[in-house]
């Protein structure tokens, strides 16, 4: 079996991390991505840092199997090529700033009136229209605005969510809205205007904090480590060793832990620990309790006893244990990807399907198959070679 997405042409106007990871994995599925970067720097995300011998570690994991073309929209003869390259495209994905797009003829009303068939995506942090549509968008400030920063941290401090998750939300719903839009495509002949926002992304995550509210009017408390709405859930202190993650979800999990791990049957019968709503409420008088016992016993036993028990728990690993986690490897997770620097250890895509093997097509260099491309479009190397000239390419 080859890769679903064969034959399905992207062109990326895009940088930073919500557009490229939404394209990454489109390009995962074999589609051919047409990654449109400027002629001076490229994506800017090309120089985060240069930790990966000489790269930067978000370009190395967002842009592999892309095709890098250097290209000036505004310069003579930019438009026109982009033009060809739209022409013959299933889908445009772009993540300008506010009102770039239509100033550059590039929005989506106009792409769709040119172009029936296809599918153009927009990526933005407030959207369109509204009181915040010419705002500037970044992870931290999404974070904020969108109420995840204050579900996050301590009873005495807030923090932010250490990975960019209002960009990885976005990138992820727009990936599955292509898909849909491709789908529909097929049996309608029809294109599509895909929208995506992140803080529409972040509200949808929220849901169930806005559901207290809403209806329970009460404001979550920041938990740390533990969990908010669920006890017990979270680490745990296990004496001679690192603490425990627990995760029990439901009441029979609950009376697992408490028989075969802590082996206090009784608590499943005070009426202080019978439902999780109840263990909130005496979360301070229970969760002392099951450390202490579990720091009695020991880190081994407690791990003994939780696997007898079929209780969810797991470790808290640093980013140094997952790149060995011994999981990882045994799934053999890991592959190499090409580089301008070399063969580089990178993840295989979370993608899994039967019969399709790992796409692990090189990372692009900037302008890498900008001639390639603009040969595939009908230029001659004269043509070409007077594009360079013009700095459009």
């Amino acid at each position: 079996m080859g890769f679903p997405l064969e034959g399905v042409r992207v062109v990326a106007l895009e940088q930073a991390v919500a557009a490229p990871l939404c394209t990454r994995h489109l390009a995962d599925l074999g589609a051919d991505v047409a990654k449109i970067e400027r002629p001076q720097g490229g994506d800017f995300a090309r120089r985060y840092d240069h930790v990966v011998d000489g790269l930067s570690a978000y370009f190395v994991w967002l842009n592999r199997g892309k095709r890098s073309l250097t290209l000036d929209v505004k310069a003579a003869g930019g438009r026109e090529l982009l033009d060809r390259l739209l022409t013959r495209a299933d889908v445009f994905v772009q993540n300008l700033g506010p009102g770039v797009a239509e100033r550059l003829g590039l929005g989506a009303t106009e792409l769709r009136s040119r172009y029936p068939r296809l599918i153009v995506c927009e990526l933005s942090g407030y959207g369109r229209t509204g009181p915040y549509h010419a705002r500037k968008a970044f992870d931290l400030l999404l974070q904020g605005e969108s109420g995840v920063i204050s579900t996050t941290g301590t009873p005495e401090a807030p923090a932010k969510v250490g990975i960019s998750i209002a960009d990885i939300a976005a990138g992820m719903y727009a990936f599955s809205a292509i898909l849909a839009a491709l789908y529909r495509r097929a049996t309608t002949g029809e294109g599509a205007v895909v929208e995506t926002v992140m803080l529409d992304c972040l509200a949808e995550w929220m849901s169930a904090p806005a559901y207290h509210w809403l209806y329970g009017h009460k404001k979550l408390e920041r938990a740390g480590l533990r969990h908010n709405m669920i006890v017990p859930y979270g680490p745990y202190r296990a004496g001679d060793g690192p603490p425990v993650n627990l995760g029990v979800q439901n009441e029979d999990q609950w009376e697992r832990l408490c028989r075969v791990a802590l082996r206090r049957p009784d608590l499943t019968a005070d009426p202080r620990f019978e439902t999780n709503e109840a263990r909130i409420r005496y979360r301070a008088e229970l969760e002392p309790l099951i450390e202490e016992i579990f720091s009695s016993i020991g880190h081994a036993e407690t791990i003994a006893r939780l696997e007898a028990a079929d209780v969810p728990f797991g470790s808290l690993n640093e980013v140094d244990d997952l790149v060995d986690h011994p999981q990882l490897a045994a799934r053999e997770r890991w592959l190499e990807v090409g580089s301008e620097v070399g063969p580089l250890r990178a993840l295989a895509h979370p993608l899994n399907m039967s019969d399709m093997p790992q796409r692990a097509d090189p990372i692009p260099g900037l302008g890498e198959h900008t001639d390639q491309i603009a040969a595939e479009l009908g230029y001659s190397p004269a043509e070409i070679a007077a594009l360079h000239d013009a700095g459009a390419l």
